[in-house]
């Protein structure tokens, strides 16, 4: 594919994507209009710092990821591979942030392989770390509202196993064989894992943050609040994630984030702040991808470590 193409194709990606998303907050603006303007300028601007934090853990997983699977990039390359990737959740589908960081990560020395291998395995890691943090937040306060989603907590022990370093690099070989493609050139290792899902923990507590301060703009606020808050926005993730056919969980984690919260918000402020907390979410996106492409940009291109295997 020669240069002018692939950049024309590229173009083409992120103004599709960056209308997808522009359509995700303008479609729903009227629907939480009367939500943000009970929300104060200070808990808006630290409700997206949180998001802004949280997204950048959730880059720095997936570069963790990377690098333990041979590939270190530089911050600011890992940013705009994963950040301006990230914005394909919002066209429907649920291939295009793979394929597009892998095109991007090409560029830059990673092979297309290892970027799906990184790329698939945050959603384990993200589904474990979770429901985890849901199972400690909301059973004791939330009790008979959250109920029908029980059986989301038996995805936790074999979500668990699966993480094992053993189970992934076997998974991740099988699967390269049944493409016809090479075995990956280092293996997962423990430590890598490891690393992954303590940035995952840090990307749910920026996002409870971000939610808690929304819930206390709308009237909800103490330590039960806060509580659910974290717990409320990890369950409405996971079961958006698992629901598939809604672009970026769109619709489902609403539903779901109302029923962690109706302990202290009735059911139109849940709501509010369900649909509140959506579109910072977007916001942040669209700023994060700005960012890391702006400094991108600007940055050295150093070079990327693609070697064999560990000794």
């Amino acid at each position: 594919m020669n240069g002018t193409r692939k950049r024309l194709i590229r173009l083409g990606f992120l103004v599709v994507a960056l209308g997808f998303g522009v359509w995700a907050i303008a479609g729903r603006w009227s629907e939480v209009a009367d939500g943000f303007a009970r929300l104060s300028w200070p808990l808006l601007a630290g409700s997206l710092v949180a998001v802004l934090a949280s997204l950048t853990a959730g880059m720095l997983m997936w570069r963790a990821l990377l690098a333990d699977l041979g590939s270190s990039l530089p911050f600011a390359d890992a940013a705009k591979v994963f950040f301006v990737g990230q914005l394909g959740k919002y066209i429907p589908g649920s291939l295009w942030p793979v394929l597009a960081q892998m095109e991007m990560g090409k560029d830059l020395g990673v092979p297309r392989s290892r970027s799906a291998a990184a790329f698939f395995l945050t959603y384990p890691i993200y589904l474990a770390s979770g429901l985890s943090v849901a199972v400690v937040t909301l059973p004791a306060f939330a009790g008979d509202s959250v109920a029908r989603y029980a059986w989301l907590l038996l995805l936790l022990p074999v979500l668990v196993v699966g993480l094992h370093p053993r189970v992934v690099n076997a998974v991740l070989g099988f699967g390269l064989r049944l493409l016809k493609r090479p075995p990956l050139e280092r293996p997962l290792t423990r430590r890598g894992v490891l690393t992954s899902v303590g940035w995952a923990f840090a990307g749910w507590a920026a996002y409870g943050v971000h939610l808690a301060l929304i819930v206390a703009g709308l009237g909800a606020t103490g330590a039960k609040a806060m509580t659910l808050s974290f717990g409320a926005f990890a369950l409405a993730w996971c079961l958006g994630f698992i629901v598939v056919v809604a672009p970026a969980g769109a619709g489902v984690r609403e539903v779901a984030m109302v029923a962690a919260l109706a302990p202290v918000l009735d059911g139109g402020t849940a709501i509010a702040a369900a649909l509140c907390s959506r579109i910072v979410v977007s916001v942040g996106d669209l700023v994060c991808a700005g960012l890391a492409g702006l400094a991108a940009r600007h940055a050295k291109v150093a070079p990327v470590e693609t070697g064999g295997a560990r000794k």
